[in-house]
């Protein structure tokens, strides 16, 4: 019998506790283990508002979409269900670009497409799929939440590093004295690898550490 991946996991109706919640944050993080949504973490995490930006964003489309595909999970014929799902996921999307929109239209432009394409985002479909429509709201609400906080502080990780280092700033603060010549790699798509990399090295190592696979 093969092995489920993280994302196509809880499939069967689970009780709203912690662990649904606290799992996602490190055990089944959407961007450190599932290594989903790569394309805005490596895109977006230039600074740390487009970082924080992006990360709410994405945590209200999951949180409301799920809600809502639970809500209406019994109404909806399996021929057709991604399609609503991705109708729904869409209409949240425009919301949230409204928002964005709304409280800062200089993070609006940073953010780009990148905002417009949340709704193909495959952590926001696959929790749709692989748990809110097999759940009721309450505990798909939870696993969305854990999901949205998991790639915010993942996403929000890599904005510090990024922005620290590759503009001496954090929020456009200055943190290093003027002597400081910041890292330009940092803030290119180059950088983003990088710091991915690096941060993916710390997570497993942390993770083996818990499992007592190192000494």
């Amino acid at each position: 019998m093969t092995e489920e991946t993280p994302l196509l996991r809880s499939t069967k109706t689970e009780a709203p506790t912690a662990d649904v919640f606290f799992k996602k944050l490190w055990d089944e993080n959407p961007v450190f283990v599932q290594l989903l949504g790569m394309c805005p973490v490596l895109a977006v995490s230039n600074s740390v508002s487009n970082a924080l930006a992006m990360g709410l964003a994405t945590t209200f489309v999951l949180c409301a979409s799920s809600v809502l595909v639970s809500t209406v999970r019994k109404a909806v014929p399996k021929q057709v269900r991604i399609a609503t799902f991705i109708m729904i996921i869409a209409s949240f999307v425009t919301v949230a670009e409204y928002l964005v929109q709304a409280v800062s239209l200089e993070i609006h432009k940073s953010l780009g497409a990148f905002l417009s394409l949340i709704v193909v985002n495959c952590i926001i479909l696959g929790r749709a799929e692989a748990f809110a429509s097999k759940n009721r709201p309450l505990p798909s609400f939870i696993d969305a939440l854990g999901s949205g906080i998991g790639f915010t502080l993942a996403i929000l990780c890599m904005g510090i590093i990024r922005e620290t280092l590759g503009s001496g700033t954090i929020l456009g603060i200055p943190v290093f004295g003027p002597d400081f010549q910041p890292w330009i790699i940092m803030i290119l798509p180059s950088g983003g690898f990088f710091v991915l990399g690096a941060l993916l090295l710390v997570v497993n190592w942390i993770d083996k550490r818990r499992k007592g696979g190192v000494a």
